[in-house]
Order: C-alpha cells, then sequence, then structure tokens
C-alpha cells in the first residue's frame, strides 16, 4: 500500500538522492581498465596479423572483420564488469518499490558505462594528440623545406607569379611552331609542360591545343614525327588520368572503412550500454537478494 493513499499520513520525501556516485565511479574505472587491457591486446594481436613482406599479410576484410568482432567483445567484457561492480556496490534502497530498485539499477549501470565511455574516448584522444603533435613537427619541417625549394623554383622562373598567371602567359607567348632551339633551352621547356600538366589537372583535363603544343615540343625535342609525338603525349595523358582515377579509388575505399569504422563503433557501444545496464539491475538483485537471505536468517 502507497503511503500516499493511507489517511493522516504525510508523505515526505527522501532527503538523499536516488544517484550513488560512489558505485558508480569505481564501475566506471573498472570498466576503463579492462578496455584498455583489451584494447592493447587487440593491438598486439593485430599487429601479427599485418606483414611488411608480400603475401604474409592477412586481408584487410579478415583484419576489419577481425577488429570489429574484438571491439564488440572489448565493450561486452569492460561493460558487464562494471555494471555489475556499480550494482552490487551500492547499498540497499530501504522502503522503495522493486520495479524502482530495478530501474534504479538499470540507470547506475548506464551512468556507469557512459562515465567509463567518456574516460576512454578521454585517454586516447590524448594519446591521438600526443601522435598528432609528433606527426604535424615532421610535416611541418617537410613543408618548411618544400616552401623554400618552391620559393628558390619560382625566383628562378623569374617571378612570383603563380601557376593559374604563369600559363597564361605562357599561352600568350607561345610561339606558331616550335623551332629547332628548344631541344637546346631544357629548363624552359620543361617548365612550361609542367605548368601545362598542372593547369590541365586543375582543370579536369588538358585543352586540345594544350595537347598540340606539347606534341611539338617532344618532336621538337625527341625527334619523332608529330603523329608518334602525339601519341606519346596521350600515352602520359592516359597514364596521370589512370594514376589520379586510383587516388580516388584509394580515397573511396578510406571513406567506405570510415563508414564501416563508425557504423561498428556505434553498434559496440550501444551494445555496452545495454550490457552495463543489465549487469547493473543483476548485481543489484543479487546483493539485495543476499542481504535479505541474512536478515531472515537473524
Amino acid at each position: 500500500m502507497s503511503l500516499s493513499n493511507t489517511p493522516g499520513v504525510i508523505p515526505v520525501e527522501s532527503p538523499q538522492s536516488a544517484i550513488s556516485w560512489a558505485p558508480i565511479i569505481g564501475g566506471a574505472l573498472a570498466a576503463t581498465g579492462v578496455t584498455l587491457i583489451l584494447l592493447l591486446l587487440g593491438s598486439g594481436f593485430g599487429l601479427t596479423m599485418v606483414s611488411p613482406w608480400s603475401g604474409e599479410s592477412s586481408s584487410a576484410t579478415a583484419i576489419g572483420v577481425t577488429a570489429a568482432i574484438w571491439l564488440i567483445v572489448v565493450q561486452w567484457l569492460s561493460s558487464a564488469l562494471g555494471g555489475y561492480l556499480t550494482g552490487r556496490l551500492r547499498t540497499k534502497w530501504a522502503a522503495v518499490h522493486t520495479d524502482e530498485v530495478f530501474f534504479r539499477d538499470t540507470a547506475h549501470g548506464f551512468l556507469s558505462w557512459a562515465l567509463a565511455t567518456v574516460l576512454v574516448l578521454g585517454f586516447l584522444a590524448s594519446s591521438l594528440t600526443s601522435l598528432a603533435g609528433a606527426g604535424a613537427s615532421a610535416v611541418g619541417s617537410a613543408a618548411s623545406t618544400a616552401t623554400m625549394a618552391g620559393a628558390a623554383s619560382a625566383a628562378s622562373s623569374g617571378g612570383g607569379a603563380d601557376l593559374s598567371t604563369s600559363y597564361f602567359t605562357d599561352a600568350l607567348l607561345r610561339p606558331q611552331r616550335v623551332t629547332a632551339e628548344a631541344r637546346t633551352d631544357n629548363a624552359a621547356a620543361v617548365s612550361e609542360v609542367s605548368r601545362i600538366l598542372l593547369q590541365g589537372a586543375a582543370n579536369g583535363e588538358v585543352a586540345d591545343s594544350d595537347r598540340a603544343y606539347v606534341a611539338s615540343i617532344v618532336s621538337a625535342r625527341t625527334g619523332l614525327n608529330e603523329a608518334d609525338a602525339r601519341a606519346r603525349v596521350d600515352t602520359v595523358l592516359g597514364q596521370i588520368e589512370a594514376a589520379k582515377v586510383k587516388a580516388q579509388e584509394v580515397a573511396d575505399t578510406a571513406r567506405k572503412a570510415a563508414a564501416t569504422t563508425a557504423i561498428v563503433g556505434a553498434i559496440s557501444l550501444l551494445v555496452g550500454a545495454f550490457i552495463a545496464s543489465v549487469s547493473a539491475a543483476l548485481g543489484g538483485k543479487q546483493r539485495d537478494d543476499e542481504e535479505d537471505l541474512m536478515v531472515s536468517r537473524v
């Protein structure tokens, strides 16, 4: 019978909060420790599946499936332990309905899982930040070297004009026919052809007029006839296009892998939240049963 329905009895709200932070924090710390141990163990096993030697590494599919399964196992085990400890270590709630006890235990398990997840993500973010800092330092050094090299190249080309301006300047000053002098001016020819190729890459294709002009330069420098020179230009441009397509395929593969990783990560977190909640309810019920058994014996 509810006290609020009993005549003459004024219900009094409990001054204590329904949340017991001590078992929540304890369970979260235990889950965090187990998660880090299992992640390191999984990393060790994962490194045994890859090898720099050809034919000795597992396939990318096998590695991805194994990593996904292991991530779910990590969440399952760590969340089960953390949730169970959270439910088992809390004190018994007296004069509380059984359904309310079940809800509180479940909520405590969920909070324990959430706190452990935040702690693990914070630890991983700190580690990744350190690695990213080291990588950024190396990239910065390489970029500084590349910048100095680019400045030197621009200076030797005769100014600080950008690629687009240089390309259109070349187009304005392009001769009607390429003479034999082009065979001896190697630096100028290489620089101009490079700008044409870069402009074509920026536009997505090399214009027919640029193809013809590059073919004339190739013919003048190599001694090939116009048809053979044009065929060589087409072959090289085809190789450039193939490399571009290959790079796009690699980027698309990385995109799909990132999407799969995100989905699997979300699923594993949902599994962890559910397991932690159920384990906390189970641990709390066992604690209450043990206390009731001890009271009945007394």
